[in-house]
């Protein structure tokens, strides 16, 4: 770009003095018509004089031919470009008027320099001069002409000395009809005639397309017009034409930020400072340009340029420096300090001194920083003391080099009277203090300004607090902290650090009073200073929620972490699925397509480009589409809404993508102590029977973090699962916990008991295949082949039962339970249709339940089922006899087996006498008795029995 500026300051010179070279100003249009009729006048005398005008030509011929040599000229010249299609149209060559500008630039250049290489080719030793090639170009030149071309050179050198190099002229005259019109036109503006002068205006730009004139007319035109975007595209054609004309490139710059055009501001500041290098306001506009765009780098480099054209600028200095370590460039800041210090030796700005010393400090160089203060305090003045912040400065460095007698000598500046004025040197010196942690020192320094009426209080007496709490001092520390609230509701680090002191002095309700959200009425105003409620912050909920679980308070514990845990986790959980195609807001596409000049669609250059790295400039151009092509789905909604007649609602949920949020907890899934804290919220959810969320919180956290759990928190979150699972109904996400706790321990009948409990809950089909799979991997497993016939017996396929519950007996033989299933399974199968040795099943099936009651001792439960079996294939007799048996027994009330962290609700409504079955056996002995026709007896068995 900087070799297209110069080409085009080579091409323009040649106008610049020439008929109409003048720069125009908007209060000179009848100065300008004055010096267009007098160039007329010229004009006339030279025609009358033709031997002087053949005489000029031929010296033109020559001096056009040297400048050929040196540049070419960038022009409308041809009929393939119009001047006027870049005002009124954009994009009337298929690129931008800009770009076009741009591109015309870059040829010129190339003919440029593919001419000085012509050049050197021709001065190459061995080769003929460019003027003798020439000469040889006309062989059959007469001895007359020679004489006169040798008599008018030397006529022209004797009274001219001809200057070598290139001419600043114009190299081809204006013609008389040009000059004409353009005066008139220029009068047409004088008197306010503005539609007469603007086509005349156009005219004369298609008959010169070159002169800058006609168009820096145009644009005073269309400005007393009130055009300001026409205006501000003819003077640009103006002033592209004559970059060296500063004035306007300034007069650009103010329309430019007018109109909101940032970028075309800053190229014209740019050409401006080039046109006029010692306009010093220039770069500072510049430089507070780049300061309002928030490039802190390039303003830098603009700040650090003043100084270096005007070294006894130290502002600009010190500006660059503090830039630059904003920039996080302090290498750079601290040379160019030393630099000025080093060319300054005696008569150094104490300012810049300052300024090198708290970049030297905020460096850790306090060696370095004390080096240069010393350095000034040996330059200046003899009698006179360094300025207070310099040599509290030199105090702070001998602290933090251990020197702590020379500090204090240093900081023996400080008194009563003058703490108002130097209570921020005084804040400097505690702050140094404390964090070398001599709190003692600290604490002195702090409270020798706690009656100062300025500055932040609330730091002031929270810093106080911390050096008390440090020194062991908890009172006086607990005051201050809470002087500390007073001043500042939302000091979210005084409100922890007062929560544990009050917690050290086991004051466990003062401490939840603290932390606890205020009233509705008080809460307006407190906020923290990340601008949200300070009873939202993460670390307040955190310390909170381990308050109410130390005191034993699950529910408030629940409540208070399980809102945070929750939405991280949902956000861990949705920021993984989109990571992998990242959509960027609507926001940021526009802030993108700034570069563009900040969407100039009203400009006449419309594409007009900053000077921007390449990378930007194409992000800005796919920002800009992109734009387009959204707000073209927008129109194609909105009037497809408005063909069906139905309300169109803006929705930006197809352009903008979510935007990566940080998850209020964001290492919960990598933290031990965080991991901690999920097993106690979902122990806590199940113990306020929260159970659908704590399987939700368990699921998640399986899933998200599989690779940093260790296995015993794995194994823990699984059988909490589990056992949370048979508690509600369809526990979709308890099946994998509970399916994954058998599969670890498949020989384990409390795992088994857990998952036949889930199974019960839900649809058998949906286990069929898990229970299969397990059964034939492990055939030996009682608890495996006890399902299975459960499975069986359920859907009346009571031989596949019965196969199943002998498989579990030959595992088993005593175990009463197994008997009583294959007796039962038996004696069902002797039911069957099917079955031709039905009296053979029943004794098996009998002979079992005998075995069970043996088993069982005897008990009131064996003798029922027995009963049961007999009356179910009709031996009325033997079924009596054992109902008899059952009632003559009174049975005691046992507590039903419950599973792990079964609760009182898993129990029912249970009545006294729920494991008497006297009442079942009195029921079907009446029916026997009624069925044989006994009506008394069965009458007086169910009043003995069932009657309340």
């Amino acid at each position: 770009m900087e070799l297209l500026m110069e080409e085009e300051e080579l091409r323009v010179d040649g106008l610049k003095k020439g008929e109409f070279g003048s720069n125009q100003k908007e209060n000179s249009a009848s100065d300008f018509n004055a010096k267009s009729m007098g160039s007329t006048q010229e004009n006339q005398a030279e025609d009358s004089n033709a031997e002087e005008e053949e005489y000029d030509d031929e010296e033109e011929e020559e001096e056009e031919e040297e400048e050929t040599e040196e540049t070419y000229t960038l022009g409308f010249d041809g009929e393939e470009m119009d001047p006027l299609a870049l005002t009124e149209d954009g994009d009337a060559f298929g690129v931008q008027a800009y770009e076009c500008l741009e591109q015309l630039g870059h040829e010129y250049e190339a003919l440029a320099a593919k001419k000085r290489k012509e050049n050197l080719s021709y001065n190459h030793p061995g080769m003929p001069p460019a003027k003798k090639l020439r000469q040889e170009d006309f062989p059959g030149a007469s001895f007359e002409d020679l004489m006169a071309e040798m008599t008018y050179g030397m006529r022209r050198k004797s009274k001219k000395i001809k200057k070598r190099g290139r001419r600043k002229g114009s190299k081809k005259k204006v013609s008389p009809e040009i000059t004409r019109k353009l005066g008139d036109a220029t009068l047409y503006y004088a008197h306010g005639r503005y539609e007469e002068a603007i086509p005349l205006l156009k005219e004369v730009i298609m008959m010169a397309p070159n002169l800058p004139e006609p168009y820096h007319t145009l644009g005073l035109v269309y400005n007393a017009i009130g055009d300001k975007r026409k205006s501000v595209g003819f003077y640009m054609l103006a002033v592209t034409l004559n970059p060296k004309d500063a004035s306007l490139w300034k007069l650009l710059v103010t329309l430019s930020l007018e109109q909101g055009y940032r970028g075309q501001a800053r190229h014209c500041l740019d050409r401006a400072i080039k046109a006029d290098p010692e306009d010093m306001g220039l770069r500072y506009h510049r430089a507070s340009l780049f300061l309002e765009l928030g490039e802190h780098q390039k303003a830098a480099e603009s700040y650090e340029q003043i100084w270096k054209l005007r070294p006894k600028n130290v502002e600009a200095l010190k500006k660059a420096a503090t830039l630059y370590q904003k920039c996080d460039q302090q290498e750079r800041s601290i040379n160019i300090l030393e630099d000025y210090l080093k060319k300054n030796p005696n008569d150094a700005d104490l300012g810049v001194v300052h300024l090198l010393a708290s970049v030297l400090m905020s460096g850790n160089t306090h060696e370095k920083a004390l080096h240069w203060i010393e350095y000034a305090q040996q330059t200046y003045p003899v009698g006179k003391e360094l300025p207070v912040e310099l040599l509290i400065q030199a105090g702070i460095c001998h602290v933090h080099l251990g020197n702590m007698e020379k500090a204090e000598a240093f900081f023996s500046v400080f008194s009563q009277e003058n703490v108002n004025d130097c209570s921020h040197l005084i804040i400097d010196v505690a702050n140094s203090f404390f964090c070398l942690k001599h709190y003692v020192s600290a604490l002195k320094y702090y409270l020798m300004i706690e009656g100062n009426n300025g500055g932040n209080k609330g730091q002031l007496y929270m810093n106080v607090g911390s050096c008390y709490s440090f020194l062991s001092e908890r009172t006086q520390a607990i005051n201050f902290f809470y002087k500390a609230l007073h001043e500042d509701e939302g000091n979210i680090d005084a409100r922890l650090d007062l929560v544990s002191l009050l917690l050290e002095e086991e004051k466990e309700d003062e401490a939840i009073s603290v932390l606890s959200p205020p009233d509705s009425e008080s809460k307006v105003g407190q906020t923290s200073d990340k601008g949200k409620q300070w009873w939202n912050d993460k670390n307040i909920k955190l310390k909170l929620s381990s308050i109410y679980k130390s005191k034993g308070m699950t529910e408030a514990f629940v409540d208070a972490i399980f809102p945070l845990v929750r939405e991280s986790l949902y956000l861990e959980t949705i920021q993984r699925k989109v990571r992998p195609k990242k959509k960027l807001p609507r926001s940021e596409l526009y802030k993108r397509a700034q570069v563009l000049d900040d969407h100039q669609d009203d400009s006449v250059f419309q594409g007009f480009r900053p000077i921007v790295s390449s990378s930007d400039l194409s992000k800005a151009i796919r920002a800009k589409r992109l734009l387009q092509k959204k707000e073209k789905k927008r129109e194609e909604k909105r009037a497809a809404a408005s063909t069906s007649g139905a309300e169109w609602h803006s929705d930006n949920s197809d352009d903008e993508s979510p935007a990566y949020r940080e998850p209020p907890l964001p290492n919960l899934l990598k933290d031990e102590q965080q991991l901690t804290l999920i097993v106690d919220l979902c122990k806590g959810l199940v113990s306020v029977q929260k159970y659908w969320e704590a399987l939700q919180i368990i699921d998640s956290s399986l899933k998200l973090a599989h690779n940093t759990l260790t296995t015993e928190k794995k194994e823990e979150l699984r059988s909490l699962g589990a056992q949370i699972a048979y508690n509600i109904d369809g526990p979709t996400n308890g099946w994998d916990c509970a399916r994954y706790i058998v599969s670890q321990n498949p020989y384990s009948v409390a795992a088994w008991n857990c998952y036949y409990k889930i199974m019960l809950r839900s649809r058998i089909d949906k286990h069929s295949k898990f229970v299969h799979e397990k059964s034939v991997k492990h055939e030996d497993c009682v608890p495996v082949n006890l399902i299975k016939g459960h499975h069986f017996t359920m859907v009346s396929q009571h031989q596949a039962a019965a196969r199943y519950y002998l498989k579990a007996y030959k595992l088993m033989p005593e175990n009463a339970l197994v008997n009583l299933c294959v007796g039962t399974a038996l004696i069902n199968l002797a039911l069957g249709l099917r079955l031709h040795n039905k009296h053979q099943c029943v004794l098996q099936g009998l002979a079992f339940l005998y075995n069970n009651l043996r088993l069982s001792e005897n008990s009131q439960e064996a003798l029922y089922n027995l009963a049961r079996a007999h009356h179910h294939v009709g031996l009325i007799t033997l079924a009596a006899t054992y109902y008899e048996k059952v009632l003559a027994i009174r049975q005691k009330d046992h507590p039903i087996p419950r599973l792990p962290n079964d609760g009182p609700e898993a129990m029912g409504d249970l009545r006294p006498g729920y494991c008497d079955l006297r009442r079942e056996a009195a029921y079907n002995l009446h029916i026997i008795y009624k069925s044989s026709g006994a009506m008394d007896l069965a009458r007086q068995v169910l009043k003995d029995h069932c009657t309340l």
